[in-house]
């Protein structure tokens, strides 16, 4: 198999960065570059609808398999990001203004590809006084008016400059899955996420729980950055404070050599030992994968994260 070539996209923010090597991948992360029908008919429903997706601008290994598919992560309020995340690949800078047209569009997407399970996730938009909120919620309801059958999965920013009710607009709006990444330890916050605060967003998981105990969470975290395990773990008894269900753990892949550097790569028996240790700690869902992202099959895992409620309340 040949490794998926990912676009070196080198923003101008990133210019000031040293190159950092990119290391050779492990057979066990390499995946068939992206192409057929199936993948070709995803392009081009994503072109015609002039909409953005995660899975082009962060370089994801997945994007083959899952648009072969028909699974698109679509990314809502632009392609420019507010924020410099040394892991990320996406465009920071100045955003455009939000397009009211652009819920619509999306519903129009999930409903022409037939999803049954959708990820909706955006860019930070630090420029907007609620961060998007409004516009994270209009999405949903345009996909329930022309999906109605879809189940809708959301993964937010941190709404880090905003009041703390604008939570309530994206909550109240009801999607199936409430999905925030912590992305990293805490300690690796500074290098990697310089924009973003650790508890700060450990405290929104928190809050979606407080304000619907029925909504499932979700987040997740990269390893290989320089993180140890002791600091993996300590970051599962954080979420599971929080009360999130559902983590996701997969492998960081440096997008260009302007990005921070991968530290190792972990190996398949370690995801395992990781798996086994958060559900342990009482996750509902985990998927620890070198290949995890947080949109990987996330339709069947779905279905599984609420078979596993129902078995703990004793409704299985």
């Amino acid at each position: 198999m040949r490794d998926l070539k990912i676009p070196d996209q080198r923003h101008p923010e990133k210019a000031h960065r040293p190159d950092n090597a990119q290391p050779k991948k492990p057979d066990w992360i390499r995946v068939r570059a992206p192409g057929g029908q199936g993948f070709n008919d995803t392009h081009k429903l994503m072109r015609d609808l002039g909409l953005s997706t995660v899975c082009e601008e962060a370089g994801c290994p997945n994007v083959g398999e899952c648009w072969t598919q028909g699974h698109a992560t679509m990314m809502i309020m632009g392609e420019i990001c507010t924020r410099g995340c040394t892991f990320c690949n996406v465009a920071t800078g100045k955003p455009s203004d939000l397009d009211v047209f652009e819920p619509g569009r999306v519903a129009h997407a999930v409903e022409k590809l037939g999803l049954r399970h959708v990820v909706i996730t955006s860019v930070d938009r630090d420029d907007l006084e609620d961060g998007g909120a409004e516009h994270f919620a209009q999405t949903i309801r345009a996909i329930r008016h022309r999906a109605p059958d879809s189940t809708i999965e959301i993964l937010t920013p941190d709404f880090l400059k905003c009041a703390p009710s604008v939570l309530e607009t994206v909550v109240e709006a009801k999607p199936d899955v409430f999905n925030h990444n912590l992305e990293t330890v805490p300690g690796l916050y500074p290098s990697v996420r310089p924009g973003a605060r650790y508890f700060h967003s450990l405290r929104l998981l928190q809050r979606v729980k407080e304000l619907d105990p029925t909504m499932f969470t979700k987040s997740g975290i990269m390893v290989g950055l320089g993180e140890d395990r002791q600091g993996v773990l300590q970051v599962m008894d954080d979420m599971r404070s929080a009360d999130v269900d559902f983590l996701t753990i997969g492998q960081y892949l440096q997008p260009t050599p302007k990005h921070h550097a991968v530290e190792r790569f972990v190996t398949p028996d370690e995801f395992k030992s990781y798996e086994k240790a958060a559900y342990g700690k009482g996750f509902l869902m985990v998927s620890a994968t070198p290949l995890t992202r947080s949109s990987y099959h996330a339709g069947d895992d779905f279905d599984r994260l609420r078979a596993a409620r129902l078995a703990k309340l004793g409704r299985a």
